[in-house]
């Protein structure tokens, strides 16, 4: 496998929507580095959970935040890691339009790990925001 620090942008966006809800999410990867990533999210209908009023479902807002977080560390890791506790922040409705997820890893250790994220809608206001701890082990075979 490639050292995690090598990976590119390609690679890390395959690795990314290798799962089928992130595909389904629309994850487009927008830059990496090598303590953070920058994601975007393609807009669905779908996403709408006040018909009358169109703002976007609060769980589809964190688990972009989630996502945004865990895969901050994908530099030092070269693959996600399971959450081992969120919190999430809601700032404003999300109305229809692309979402933009800029996670940032806040300290890396050898079995747990603190990362955030903060989620933007497309005309750059805060959504959401949220921190997290990942279980950064070895994963058993």
């Amino acid at each position: 496998m490639t050292e995690p620090a090598d990976l590119t942008l390609e690679q890390v966006q395959a690795l990314v929507t290798r799962a089928p809800y992130h595909k389904w999410l629309g994850l487009n990867v927008v830059a990496v580095h090598d303590d953070g990533i920058e994601i975007k999210a393609t807009w669905r209908e779908e996403w709408v959970v006040n018909i009358e009023r169109r703002f976007t479902h609060g769980g589809v807002l964190a688990a972009l935040v989630d996502l945004g977080a865990d895969w901050a560390m994908v530099k030092k890791l070269g693959r996600g890691v399971p959450t081992i506790d969120m919190r999430v922040d809601y700032h404003r409705a999300a109305m229809p339009g692309d979402l933009v997820v800029k996670g940032r890893v806040i300290k890396f250790g050898s079995q747990f790990s603190a990362c955030e994220a903060q989620l933007f809608d497309a005309e750059n206001r805060l959504i959401a925001s949220g921190r997290g701890t990942y279980f950064t082990g070895p994963l058993k075979q």
